[in-house]
């Protein structure tokens, strides 16, 4: 990939003005193939260039609104000033420091995760991803239990760590050989009878739960479910982990999820939208079961960049950020003109879009047809907003507005999501291919019935 000849000592502008056709060529080649090739041939070939807020510019001119938000990284958009202004000031003096020593920002950041969470009594142990911080939570309670075995969900995402894969979706960890039946079951999601028969045996060190499993496509808690478990993993001596890395941090309201449904976890993971997508950071709040090995050995886990200096001091500011009142009110806010918004889409073609899994800004829409979110994020993409269909039910269309989206953005955001939706059931009622030949990959998508830039697009 030849990097244009613009000044040698402005990277970021030299990479900026490369050709979108090269940096798929390039990534292709040397990065990730299969990944490259599966955006190209669905018809969203997304390569980011400049980011601000929620919305996008891709490096072939499109400007699109983020639903995204990686998982939940941007919650509080791209680039947040704030965020940016506090990394740029704690560079005036600090760097990711040394692991080994205390800390006043790691001190400060933990303090403020046990504070403000739901394991009043925890410790906190740091990574820099949440497949890292599901690894340490899965080491903890095999430590606290002397137990190996760990219930987790069918279709489960936890990470692509070494215990956190094997305790995800098997299409991830048969690839790897990480499978491991004897020490790693899954049970279906809601179904407490095959839960108690799997802790049956008193001898699980954990059930590790997402409290709404993304990856699967949003599947909501049944009310009462995960009370339920909390209670068999109580009376069986096992530790209940909730994996709050994409349903934490004010997504759904609350800023711990699992608060909502009355349980105190014995551990607690949280990673994606600590990190304000500013800097890599996640974390293990362990209960005093959990936490024991920090008194016998606070050498038994090293993470040499985890809790670094600068990503303490940028998750110290997005809990703040989070937390305030005025935060707290523009949710509520969106959580409202989103429920209604989205019921008034799904009403104009009850046979098409059938399901709105909600729970505050964690959105699930469901399409009647196997591929149906497929068709209704390319039709998106076509329309100036990204959002990504469930990779282990492409019935799903993964919706997840930020924090801090205006209410111009999102009227404009449902306007076009009503188009889309209404565009992609056309497409899916016709037989219309999934995969169309792209051949010239930085083509502009074609707009269709009135797209139009978003306000400020290039």
């Amino acid at each position: 990939m030849a990097i244009p000849d613009v000044p040698r000592d402005d990277l970021v502008d030299r990479l900026l003005a490369t050709p979108k056709a090269d940096v798929l060529a390039a990534s292709e080649r040397y990065w990730n193939p299969g990944k490259t090739r599966f955006w190209t041939d669905a018809g969203t070939p997304l390569v980011i260039g400049e980011r601000e807020g929620y919305l996008l510019h891709d490096l072939a001119g499109n400007t699109l609104v983020d639903v995204h938000l990686n998982g939940g990284t941007y919650n509080l958009g791209h680039r947040n000033p704030e965020l940016v202004a506090t990394l740029t000031a704690a560079l005036q003096h600090l760097d990711i420091g040394n692991h080994h020593f205390a800390a006043l920002g790691r001190a400060a950041l933990a303090e403020e995760l046990v504070t403000s969470g739901p394991i009043p009594d925890g410790k906190v142990v740091f990574g820099v991803g949440g497949g890292e911080a599901v690894d340490l939570a899965l080491k903890s309670a095999r430590y606290a239990t002397g137990r190996r075995k760990v219930i987790s969900a069918v279709g489960a995402f936890h990470g692509h760590t070494g215990l956190a894969v094997a305790a995800g979706n098997e299409r991830y960890a048969e690839r790897f050989l990480a499978t491991r039946p004897d020490e790693f079951l899954r049970v279906p999601f809601n179904d407490l009878d095959a839960m108690a028969a799997a802790l049956a045996g008193h001898d699980v060190a954990a059930v590790l739960l997402e409290t709404i499993p993304a990856t699967s496509g949003f599947v909501m808690p049944e009310p009462g479910y995960l009370a339920e478990v909390a209670k068999m993993c109580a009376a069986a001596g096992t530790l209940y982990i909730a994996d709050e890395v994409q349903s934490g941090l004010g997504r759904t309201g609350a800023l711990w999820c699992i608060t909502k449904h009355g349980v105190t976890p014995d551990i607690l993971v949280t990673g994606k939208g600590l990190s304000g997508g500013i800097y890599p950071i996640s974390a293990t709040i362990l209960g005093p079961a959990a936490a024991g090995w920090l008194e016998e050995d606070g050498f038994a886990h090293i993470s040499t960049c985890g809790g670094s200096d600068l990503g303490c001091v940028v998750g110290l500011r997005t809990l703040e950020i989070t937390q305030r009142p005025a935060t707290l009110e523009r949710v509520d806010t969106l959580i409202t003109t989103f429920t209604e918004g989205l019921t008034q889409i799904a009403k104009d073609d009850p046979d098409w879009l059938v399901e709105i899994r909600q729970d505050g800004l964690v959105i699930g829409l469901r399409f009647d047809h196997p591929q149906g979110a497929r068709f209704v994020s390319r039709r998106l993409y076509e329309h100036g907003v990204w959002a990504m269909f469930s990779a282990l039910d492409p019935r799903v269309l993964q919706y997840k507005p930020g924090l801090l989206v205006t209410d111009e953005l999102a009227a404009d955001l449902l306007d076009r999501t009503a188009t889309a939706i209404r565009l992609a059931a056309a497409d899916a009622r016709s037989g219309v291919a999934l995969a169309p030949d792209r051949s010239d990959a930085d083509a502009r998508p074609a707009p269709l019935d009135g797209a139009r830039p978003w306000p400020g697009a290039r």
